[in-house]
């Protein structure tokens, strides 16, 4: 089953962690939220490995399925805020994109983050 990684997902995959193995092995397909490419790269704007990440991406990013935002993901996005606000359920904005994403496509988060377990309908992997 394809699956979305989140930031942090996204980050351990580049730092080779190995406890990942067991989420990836049935996920032909690893979609990246361009939302979580953003906040990707710019955390490694200050890192001392600036230029093996970059060098990472640049070679494996292909492989993987970008998602970018479109005109259906902000209609989700709204109903997804709205949603969470009514709840009293916030979670930071840029995983609210994420989680528009993953219901656009109907895919689970792979992620460490513990709010997105707050969205209602939302499947989320950890490891």
């Amino acid at each position: 089953m394809e699956v979305i990684l989140d930031t942090n997902a996204l980050s351990a995959l580049v730092d080779g962690d190995e406890a990942l193995d067991s989420q990836l092995a049935d996920a032909p397909v690893l979609s990246v939220p361009v939302i979580a490419l953003g906040e990707y790269r710019y955390g490694i704007r200050s890192s001392r490995h600036q230029s093996a990440y970059e060098a990472w991406l640049e070679e494996n990013l292909p492989h993987f399925d970008l998602l970018p935002v479109v005109e259906k993901t902000t209609r989700i996005y709204a109903q997804l805020r709205h949603e969470l606000k009514t709840l009293g359920r916030p979670i930071p904005e840029n995983d609210l994109w994420i989680c528009a994403l993953a219901r656009e496509h109907r895919l689970p988060v792979l992620s460490r983050d513990r709010h997105f377990s707050l969205v209602p309908g939302l499947e989320v992997k950890t490891w």
